[in-house]
């Protein structure tokens, strides 16, 4: 690998927070355990992992709410007093709302010694002044989170990130919705999430890989039994990174040929919009199809051929009559077709665009990206019933939408995709057919069960944030395109072109850095991950 991958070692269920509490429930029984002590024990690794990041640690300032996340908090607190490190709880609940653990918890703590005060934001923190050997722990709220904040909540959470110091959030930092990754106003940025019995979905996409710094996780001593559960083996989504995708692509063998591995047509690059279309045609050669075509304006064909000789570029102006003839017989050569990039929204763009889904059909695989999102949405949005793509959605469809398309498609607001990102990718899958990914940090991969026919839903953690620039999605559409080309199903194309991507651009980064990183700086990384497979 490029560079040392710090969520390799995590396990790849992902669980929404109902899920890990129903898990909580089968390791009491199992173990079997007290509650209270099964609390203890996710105290005893929350201080355990801040002792092993913060050795030189003095002072704790633990930040407790009423659920069970507070109770890990008084716990948490009560360690540290036993190892006579100086500790403070500042409640920000009141301990009359306390229940059952949380609040047995806090009676123990007083009874150690702790010392236990109210929050008072005014009075409390803005007059706080602690030394840099102090760490903050954050068990405010945890998976019980939905929002909105409470507005106290606002004020602890705005001083904890001003405050200059080291935060620990106790299974998920307050303020993030783990089961979807929304943010609300504001959460607290941790330094390090320590994550209990089951790794929280919303944890790796949206907002939140802002706000959960190091992931650390421990399954609490979970029993086998559990681990065989249907409730453990039935997680929400999984986790995808390039170790997942190992041999996905077979060795060519020692006769192969470029017919063999396959010939890709992109068709896209309106006027002013070349670029987009050259970049998806040249990921689709790094990434092994044995030939590529590049259906685009003829004023583009004279740079695509400087730039890219290997890629067989056709130049068509009025896409009827003659140009539909070079089309056809483009379309008829291809194994795969890229449609989209720099498509544009003219009458040539909606003449491709239905002349590619026709021909297309059930039977060829298409990647669909970008302005063919667009013209799709608009077709959808006009009640126009896609009476050329009979029935609407195709089984071979690869879709490559970030969350704008994605709301066109689903006829609502980017904001309603992002507050739940993978519910917005079930419902594109649902709706479109075929294999989908909702691009963003943290993207979202939602694919058909070949046996059931049931959704699956995975998140990818490769890439980084030198990928916000223009031409990353291109290259993401053509890199998809080649390894449909080469045999891929569009599940597995999907999974593996995800994942190569962001992992592409984690190895130039690591060369140059992410700032100024470009979608052609992808190119050559693209090729060594695919021979590394």
């Amino acid at each position: 690998m490029s560079r040392h991958n710090s969520q390799s070692h995590l396990p790849r269920q992902l669980y929404t927070a109902q899920q890990v509490r129903e898990l909580d429930r089968l390791i009491i029984e199992q173990l079997p355990i007290a509650s209270l002590k099964l609390m203890r024990r996710a105290a005893s690794v929350v201080f355990s992992a801040i002792c092993q990041r913060w050795p030189q640690l003095r002072r704790l300032v633990v930040f407790t709410g009423a659920g069970n996340n507070g109770g890990d908090g008084y716990y948490v607190a009560m360690l540290a007093a036993a190892e006579g490190i100086k500790v403070q709880v500042l409640e920000c609940a009141e301990p009359e709302r306390l229940r059952d653990d949380a609040a047995s918890a806090r009676i123990q703590a007083l009874a150690a010694g702790v010392s236990c005060r109210p929050c008072d934001v005014l009075q409390e923190l803005l007059s706080a002044r602690f030394p840099q050997d102090t760490v903050l722990v954050d068990a405010i709220l945890g998976t019980g989170f939905k929002g909105p904040l409470r507005s106290a909540h606002e004020s602890v959470i705005e001083w904890m990130n001003g405050a200059g110091l080291p935060v620990v959030a106790v299974d998920v930092p307050s303020g993030v919705n783990c089961d979807t990754g929304y943010v609300g106003s504001i959460a607290v940025q941790a330094s390090m999430t320590v994550c209990l019995v089951g790794l929280k979905q919303g944890l790796f996409t949206g907002k939140a890989p802002d706000h959960t710094g190091e992931i650390v996780f421990h399954d609490l001593g979970m029993p086998e039994l559990v681990k065989k559960s249907e409730q453990a083996r039935s997680p929400a989504s999984s986790r995808l990174d390039v170790y997942a995708i190992s041999a996905c692509l077979p060795p060519r063998p020692a006769t192969a040929h470029k017919g063999l591995c396959g010939n890709v047509l992109v068709v896209g690059g309106d006027l002013g919009y070349g670029g987009a279309a050259l970049m998806a045609a040249e990921a689709a050669a790094r990434a092994g199809a044995g030939t590529v075509a590049l259906l685009t304006r003829s004023q583009h064909v004279t740079a695509a051929l400087t730039r890219r000789p290997e890629i067989m570029v056709r130049g068509v102006d009025e896409p009827d009559g003659h140009g539909s003839e070079q089309l056809l017989a483009l379309m008829q050569r291809a194994r795969v077709i890229v449609l989209g990039p720099g498509l544009g929204h003219s009458s040539w763009s909606h003449s491709l665009l239905r002349q590619v889904l026709e021909f297309a059909g059930a039977h060829l695989p298409v990647v669909l990206d970008a302005d063919a999102l667009n013209l799709l949405a608009e077709y959808a949005a006009q009640g126009d019933g896609l009476d050329f793509v009979m029935p609407a959605g195709s089984s071979q469809w690869v879709l490559t939408p970030h969350p704008g398309e994605a709301a066109r498609l689903l006829e609502s607001a980017v904001a309603q995709v992002e507050a739940d990102r993978f519910a917005a990718a079930a419902a594109l899958q649902s709706r479109w057919g075929g294999a989908v990914v909702l691009k963003g940090a943290g993207s979202v991969l939602c694919t058909q069960h070949e046996l059931t026919g049931s959704a699956l839903l995975e998140v990818c953690t490769e890439g980084n944030p030198g990928m916000a620039s223009g031409g990353m999605g291109d290259v993401l559409a053509g890199l998809i395109g080649g390894l449909l080309a080469q045999g891929l199903s569009p599940a597995q194309a999907l999974r593996c072109g995800v994942c190569i991507h962001g992992e592409a651009a984690d190895m130039a980064a690591a060369e140059n850095g992410e700032r100024g990183l470009l979608a052609t700086d992808l190119m050559l990384p693209i090729q060594a991950q695919v021979n590394r497979l």
